[in-house]
């Protein structure tokens, strides 16, 4: 007997031509009798834009939603907004990549049909992925302060570079002069972290990296650390004020204030088809190891 699951549906609403694989989505949920709720950004987007049968769609806004899974069309961008919306629900989500590479949102279009017939079957997994919590002494931070990927410290309206002091459990790590610290969890490392110079870090591994930005000094390396030691953060900045960008939601603080980095309270889970290996997953989308020459 087929299961009766409900869906809650988050997509890219900035690219008409990423929502054209939304209906044929939409025919495989409903062929299955699936219970569909959608975000009240992306159902307007879609009404608007495409053509998509939005007839019987429960709408929900910001977080007053429920579900078994959340599904997000995008790229992995979107998969993180979605991802700031599901917060401590524990709800699973798959990502269907309509993107570029792809990391967290790694269901092509082309795999659809298959993979809900795994999910209806129970043959997937729900990798539970660390989750970062930023918070600050005498300021109260605007954003959603937990990100999945990294949390940055940035420079900002200024071509000089920023000073920022971090501490490990209340040690002296370094003083970096840099335009910036990225500080990534396993899931994020192979992000913005990594462009920059950051390692790969195994999403099992219990770790998250601090990799400078353009540091000043060339004795300042990324370093790896335990995710549940605590990280303290104290910025100086020629202008006064930096960005804190947490997956890629940004918001300008002054200098002054002490921030802190901790492991968060829950985890985010991230579908994944029974077959799916990391490795796999680097090898195709990096090209990891590849010959160019061959």
């Amino acid at each position: 007997m087929q299961r009766n699951l409900r869906f809650a549906l988050f997509g890219n609403t900035y690219q008409e031509h990423k929502s054209a694989h939304v209906t044929h989505l939409l025919e495989i949920l409903r062929g299955k009798g699936a219970e569909i709720c959608i975000s009240n950004e992306f159902y307007d987007f879609l009404k608007q834009h495409t053509k998509a049968n939005l007839d019987g769609l429960e709408i929900f806004k910001g977080y007053d939603f429920n579900a078994d899974m959340a599904l997000s069309i995008g790229g992995d961008g979107t998969f993180l907004r979605a991802a700031s919306r599901v917060g401590k629900k524990e709800i699973p989500i798959l990502g269907i990549n309509t993107g570029r590479l792809g990391f967290l949102a790694d269901i092509s279009p082309d795999q659809m049909e298959e993979a809900f017939d795994e999910i209806y079957e129970g043959k997937y997994l729900a990798e539970p992925r660390r989750v970062l919590h930023l918070t600050s002494e005498g300021y109260v931070l605007k954003g959603y302060p937990y990100g999945l990927n990294e949390i940055a410290i940035l420079k900002r309206d200024s071509s000089s570079m920023i000073t920022i002091r971090a501490y490990i459990n209340s040690e002296p790590l370094c003083s970096y002069q840099a335009d910036g610290l990225i500080i990534a969890t396993p899931t994020g490392s192979t992000g913005y972290s990594l462009s920059v110079g950051g390692p790969i870090l195994v999403p099992q591994s219990g770790t998250i990296s601090l990799t400078p930005v353009a540091p000043h000094s060339l004795n300042v390396r990324p370093i790896v650390i335990r995710d549940d030691w605590e990280i303290t953060l104290d910025v100086e900045s020629r202008s006064h004020n930096f960005l804190v960008a947490v997956d890629g939601r940004s918001e300008t603080c002054r200098e002054g204030i002490c921030l802190t980095v901790r492991r968060a309270d829950y985890f985010v889970r991230i579908v994944k088809r029974c077959h799916h290996s990391f490795f796999n997953t680097l090898r195709e989308k990096m090209m990891w190891g590849a010959d160019s020459r061959l």
